[in-house]
């Protein structure tokens, strides 16, 4: 999958691309990023990126020409061949989840935008953006974490990427229910010891034991989920065992 990034702060970018995973899939050829400095695409001296908005206020904004140059310039035009999502990373959009991640990984090829200073030229937004995703509800400096976060979370899905096969199956979320607890050795560390069942190789057992702890946890903790989890007759009674 191709990855491109289109930022003022290009800098931001290679020290978690170039650590565990993702550094892997990169040296592997399961992912591609490229990050795209955006004041190449200026032409003045000082490579102006934004101006001071129309009609007064505080901040500034980016400016159109040089985000429009830059994706027309390395994307390839749009076609029956090429619909290319280009994805603006703003508080505005649709907030990010696990169903969106699975969604952008079925793409061949994402565009993501990173805004910054106080937002960007409407224009770009209605004539060259095609979604719009948030990370959550709250503001931060620009769009290069949010863009990180989509990298990462969609990479996970793609075969091949994780050293276990099922490993992104079983993730908080990606099942519609928070993990289970996990234990690893010692079987006994200052006097707590790791569930028993657990240690008994039965596998029928440790599954059942998963499946509630995870239900139990996705009760205590974002009952909310279970509204869309796709739940066993089973499940439902286990959750109504843990209700006062």
């Amino acid at each position: 999958m191709h990855f491109d990034v289109f930022t003022l702060l290009p800098e931001v970018f290679p020290a978690y691309l170039e650590t565990s995973i993702l550094k892997r899939a990169r040296e592997r050829g399961l992912i591609q990023v490229d990050v795209h400095n955006l004041r190449n695409y200026t032409h003045d001296k000082h490579h102006t990126t934004d101006d001071t908005p129309y009609g007064g206020g505080g901040g500034m904004v980016m400016k159109p020409e040089p985000v429009f140059e830059a994706l027309e310039t390395i994307l390839p035009p749009p076609g029956p061949e090429s619909k290319i999502p280009i994805i603006l990373l703003t508080p505005q959009g649709r907030v990010f989840n696990q169903t969106i991640a699975k969604e952008l990984s079925a793409h061949p090829r994402l565009a993501l935008l990173c805004g910054r200073y106080e937002g960007i030229d409407e224009r770009i937004r209605e004539h060259l953006v095609t979604d719009e995703i948030s990370i959550g509800d709250y503001v931060l400096t620009g769009g290069e974490i949010p863009a990180l976060i989509l990298i990462d979370a969609i990479a996970r899905l793609l075969p091949n990427v994780l050293g276990d096969p099922t490993g992104a199956e079983d993730d908080s979320h990606a099942m519609g229910l928070l993990e289970y607890p996990h234990y690893t050795r010692p079987p006994e560390f200052r006097g707590w010891r790791a569930p028993e069942i657990l240690l008994s190789g039965d596998h029928a057992k440790i599954e059942k034991w998963r499946r509630e702890q995870a239900l139990e946890r996705t009760f205590r903790k974002r009952p909310d989920m279970l509204e869309k989890a796709e739940l066993t007759e089973a499940d439902k009674k286990f959750i109504q065992s843990l209700r006062p």
